[in-house]
């Protein structure tokens, strides 16, 4: 009876979540439905649902799907479609966007597209919310359908001021905008005999610098920030974070959680050759050269250069991998070090096995439970 507490408890705070297990803070899964070598798209969004439904089963908090474009080794270019789809094959598990990239999109349209996945899956909708492109400039501005992408970045500010009053519909009288109500959302409560829940999706803000954990922090908002891709940044923008946090109706006090490259297997040296497969797709694609996730086969024969090399040096210094000890380890090690009070945990390797058995490894290294049912 008092895991079925616990489990309501949960579900009531939109933000906070409970440690399970023996995890030192809430585990937590960002998900790119990465395409690899000679897989489908299809497969590849397969294997994110299997993934949602087993984190879900081992008591994983959160599952985040990101939104990039233009990049054919990652599946997750509509976070909103993807997760209407988990929405369907899940019940307990948080759902949310890490993130969707907000200058790429109307307000009122996120705000119906969220509006609908909180009707979908009422009480447990995260809406992560970023400033960046998201994808190359030429992507952007074909997107935005403007060149004036640093002008959509720097009104960041007004667009999720704008987001936020259309999720709560109360724009002012007088307003442009005073006449139009995000659907489904709270003004179906407030005509004739209509009824509306109270839930709305949380908002998160992400980030990899300064301005983002700033921002949240004024606002009173909870903040994820992106450590498996800017990890120098990560403790100066949480210090930041927390030093301007202001309390708000969402929270009384910060909450921080941050992304994090992890990848278990049962001996060292084959969470090496799977890991080196998610440093080579990032290789190529910041040297113009996007492509599927090569095979761990691929990953292998490939003739790094000495700048590559030096890159696979330092990403992978970044990622924790090995056992589920050794990752543990470095988990516990990074928590403590950040003082986060959240980890999501991100897995971008070629093999939906391989993939699938970390996140089972990491689970069991921290005794989390081994089916989670709905109170």
């Amino acid at each position: 009876m008092a895991d079925e507490q616990d489990r309501r408890d949960d579900q009531q705070d939109p933000i906070r979540a409970r440690a399970l297990g023996s995890a030192p803070v809430p585990l937590s899964v960002l998900d790119l439905a990465t395409v690899g070598s000679g897989v489908t798209a299809a497969e590849a969004l397969r294997t994110t649902t299997e993934l949602a439904r087993l984190t879900e089963r081992r008591g994983f908090h959160r599952f985040w799907v990101a939104e990039h474009h233009s990049m054919p080794g990652v599946a997750s270019t509509s976070p909103a479609v993807i997760l209407a789809h988990l929405a369907a094959h899940t019940e307990r598990i948080r759902l949310g966007s890490g993130g969707v990239m907000l200058p790429n999109h109307a307000p009122l349209v996120i705000a119906e597209q969220f509006g609908t996945l909180e009707a979908l899956a009422p009480g447990r909708v995260d809406l992560g919310l970023g400033r960046a492109l998201g994808t190359d400039g030429a992507t952007a501005a074909a997107l935005r359908r403007t060149d004036r992408l640093r002008e959509g970045a720097d009104d960041f500010p007004q667009q999720l001021a704008e987001l936020t009053r259309f999720l709560d519909d109360d724009f002012p009288d007088g307003h442009r905008y005073a006449r139009i109500h995000a659907v489904p959302g709270p003004v179906q409560g407030t005509v004739p005999g209509g009824v509306q829940s109270a839930d709305r999706p949380s908002i998160w803000l992400l980030g990899s610098s300064g301005f983002s954990a700033r921002l949240a922090g004024m606002l009173g908002l909870p903040f994820s920030f992106a450590h498996h891709f800017s990890a120098a940044n990560t403790v100066p923008a949480l210090d930041l974070y927390r030093e301007t946090f202001r309390p708000s109706a969402a929270l009384d006090r910060p909450y921080a959680s941050i992304g994090v490259s992890a990848f278990a297997a049962e001996d060292e040296k084959e969470a090496h050759r799977q890991v080196l497969t998610g440093a080579l797709a990032m290789i190529r694609l910041r040297t113009g050269r996007p492509g599927l996730v090569p095979t761990p086969e691929e990953a292998e024969a490939y003739e790094f250069n000495e700048i590559e090399r030096d890159f696979i040096n330092s990403w992978l210094a970044n990622v924790e991998y090995g056992t589920p000890d050794q990752v543990r380890e470095g988990l516990d090690g990074l928590i403590k070090r950040t003082g986060v009070d959240e980890i999501k945990i991100t897995a971008n390797a070629h093999g939906r096995e391989a993939r699938l058995r970390s996140y089972e490894l990491i689970a069991d290294a921290y005794d989390l439970p081994t089916a989670q049912t709905e109170a």
